[in-house]
């Protein structure tokens, strides 16, 4: 196995007397889809939330590039190409698709107009345009409010705005809920085409269907731990189902 991109290492959250990670682990390498799946209440999102920089683990350690690091907040994460795409999406639904791509992030006119606070509409609607015809993404009129766009072009609008901004690992949580058969496939391909671009993709999804179609790898949570891992090449639905179960014994997979 190639050094990993990002990992963690025995993380623990205490919520009161819920304990939500009972020393979990997970990892990440360059260039792959990476399935995390689990029952609810497996610790998926406080393991995501840790590793995104949104909350701090009781003890553990995060390490990218196998080097010891430590996240004050998600614009730590940021800062050094880790983003995530939550299934609320975060879009402001009365800006255009351009305005939602840099959303916190606006470049602003040159010379004296910058310094007023005027905003580079042109320049970052040509970026916007040239970022999703990169991933193909197809918008009938980007300069619509996003309000008016169909389910699957939101998902794609924040899709296209983490991979924007990531240059390591982009967290995609659940990305293809709600959607219709011709959305989701098209949102399987969009994550192909991101990984293909050598970012990597971390899919936390229920769906093991798409699961088994689009990821590289699958490592499954459950009661706070990491269970197992799999090919998923190499691995079949009830396997998967297995492990996030319990329902299969430790030699039964590809058990850490």
């Amino acid at each position: 196995m190639p050094q990993p991109l990002l990992e963690a290492r025995g993380l623990v959250k205490t919520y009161g007397q819920v304990q939500a990670l009972r020393g979990a682990d997970f990892t990440v390498l360059p260039g792959e889809v990476v399935a995390l799946i689990g029952d609810n209440g497996a610790g998926k999102s406080t393991l995501v939330k840790a590793l995104v920089g949104a909350l701090a683990p009781d003890r553990g350690q995060l390490l990218l590039d196998g080097r010891p690091v430590e996240f004050s907040g998600p614009r730590a994460a940021q800062a050094v190409g880790i983003e995530a795409v939550y299934q609320d999406l975060a879009l402001a639904m009365d800006l255009d698709a351009p305005a939602n791509l840099f959303l916190g992030r606006e470049r602003l006119r040159p010379g004296l107009l910058g310094a007023l606070g005027v905003l580079d509409k042109k320049a970052m609607r040509a970026r916007a345009v040239e970022a999703f015809g990169e991933l193909g993404v197809t918008l009938k009129d980007v300069d619509a409010p996003v309000a008016a766009l169909s389910g699957g072009q939101r998902q794609s609008v924040a899709i296209a705005r983490s991979v924007a901004w990531a240059s390591r690992v982009v967290f995609m949580d659940e990305p293809t809920a709600a959607l219709g058969v011709v959305q989701r496939g098209r949102v399987l391909e969009l994550i192909r085409r991101v990984r293909d671009r050598g970012v990597s993709v971390v899919l936390i999804s229920h769906n093991m269907p798409e699961v088994l179609a689009v990821a590289d790898r699958v490592e499954v949570l459950r009661l706070g731990r990491r269970v197992a891992r799999f090919t998923a090449a190499h691995s079949s639905l009830e396997e998967l189902v297995a492990a996030m179960t319990g329902a299969a014994a430790p030699e039964d997979g590809a058990i850490e």
